[in-house]
């Protein structure tokens, strides 16, 4: 189906085939695609995706921050005509959403991260490509054509490793670098922790790694550590079957016999962040790229400060989805002291918390340039692969498109903080 290309069109055919009818391939209301979503997901991957750090305080303060903020509509306007796009690094984008970057989607669909890219592409909507992808860089990229692409990097033990990741996403025709600075260790998952389960373990969510010659490399290097040694259970052995499967490759006892989906694995483990970077390791980073660099991560006003003194060129508000610190501060709570900061001098982009579109005029009408979306998509991946993200992604465009004409705005440079209560 051709994409609708104003929000009361696509309403109305949303209306027209429910006349005729079928129903919409994913629900609009979140609560309910979230529930559809549960019901075809593993009870592993629902906590994987759903769950947050701790009591999971931080998830609900970021959709309660919304809440505190009230929409001012205002009337007799001449909204006929409206301008969703945006500019950025130099780019014009149609809309002011990102597809953010979520780890092993192999959970929730085959296709993963490549159905995500096709839909992204035939959207023009920019996909940031996850660090713990399912499938390749290299693999989205091709599926995108020229359409915009970012690139989310997890700071590993190895600098030699993050160097090849950058030189790829350089290569696949990235425009950004995301850093994700907020993941130096992953946080007490309560959801992941009851159910003692790990996707990485088991081989999945990394393919950047099992694609890159870096890795690969180090994959040959003598291994000194000792093995912790364990019972060997049923379990165990379902999960090393579903890690040599993960392997790259066709033959499943070659590499078995190979040992390295193994080792893979414990290197992946023993490398993919380090919690010892630090400011000072900006410079470097600086060096290895010409392509504009966001920090992931930021919530003190002092810390967007030291992003600029730093050389960086943008920002993206995020607590992991409350994923990594419960009780954190919510991210549109701290959103107007970090734009306060930054005074238009770099882009301020945000992301968790974002379930409809009066969440996106509210981010935007608080300073925030584009807003990032994760788990709706996964939701939509969930339920019917790249059609389920596109009709997703769909909806929230003509949510966020009515609600900034009905507010009283014909395009983006009109929604600011006169426009809220």
């Amino acid at each position: 189906m051709e994409i609708p290309v104003s929000a009361p069109d696509w309403q109305k055919e949303i209306y027209l085939n429910g006349f005729a009818g079928k129903q919409p391939v994913a629900k609009i209301s979140f609560q309910k695609l979230e529930q559809e979503a549960r019901q075809k997901m593993s009870e592993q991957a629902f906590a994987y995706i759903a769950g947050g750090a701790g009591n999971e305080s931080t998830m609900s303060g970021n959709l309660a921050a919304f809440e505190k903020w009230k929409i001012v509509p205002r009337m007799l306007r001449n909204v006929s005509e409206r301008d969703t796009s945006i500019e950025l690094f130099g780019q014009k984008l149609p809309t002011p959403f990102f597809l953010s970057p979520v780890g092993v989607l192999e959970m929730v669909h085959a296709e993963a991260d490549l159905a995500v890219a096709k839909a992204a592409s035939s959207l023009g909507m920019p996909f940031i490509f996850s660090n713990q992808a399912s499938k390749p860089m290299e693999q989205c990229a091709a599926a995108m054509g020229d359409d915009p692409r970012w690139f989310q990097l997890y700071w590993s033990k190895s600098n030699e490793l993050v160097q090849s990741f950058i030189q790829r996403a350089e290569r696949c025709g990235c425009s950004a670098l995301v850093v994700t600075l907020d993941t130096t260790m992953l946080g007490w998952r309560t959801r992941d922790l009851d159910l003692a389960y790990l996707p990485f373990l088991e081989g999945k969510g990394i393919a950047q790694y099992t694609s890159d010659p870096v890795f690969q490399k180090l994959l040959d290097e003598p291994d000194d550590s000792e093995p912790v040694k364990r019972k060997v259970t049923l379990q165990s052995l379902q999960g090393l079957i579903t890690m040599t499967k993960n392997y790259p490759g066709n033959n499943f006892f070659k590499k078995l016999a190979s040992g390295r989906p193994l080792k893979a694995v414990r290197k992946f483990v023993s490398i993919y962040s380090n919690p010892a970077t630090t400011w000072d390791d900006l410079t470097w980073l600086r060096q290895q790229t010409k392509l504009p660099i966001l920090l992931k991560g930021i919530l003190h006003p002092d810390d967007a400060r030291k992003a600029m003194d730093a050389g960086m060129n943008g920002i993206i508000v995020s607590n992991h989805g409350g994923r990594q610190v419960d009780g954190s501060i919510a991210t549109l709570d701290t959103l107007p002291k970090i734009v306060e900061v930054v005074q238009d001098k770099i882009p301020v982009l945000l992301d968790s918390g974002i379930r409809g579109g009066a969440d996106v005029f509210k981010a935007l009408a608080l300073g925030a340039k584009a807003v990032c979306v994760g788990r709706p998509y996964v939701y939509g991946l969930t339920i019917a692969g790249e059609e389920g993200v596109r009709n997703v992604m769909q909806n929230l465009m003509a949510d966020f498109e009515l609600t900034m004409g009905l507010a009283g705005c014909k395009n983006i440079t009109e929604i600011n903080r006169e426009a809220l209560a």
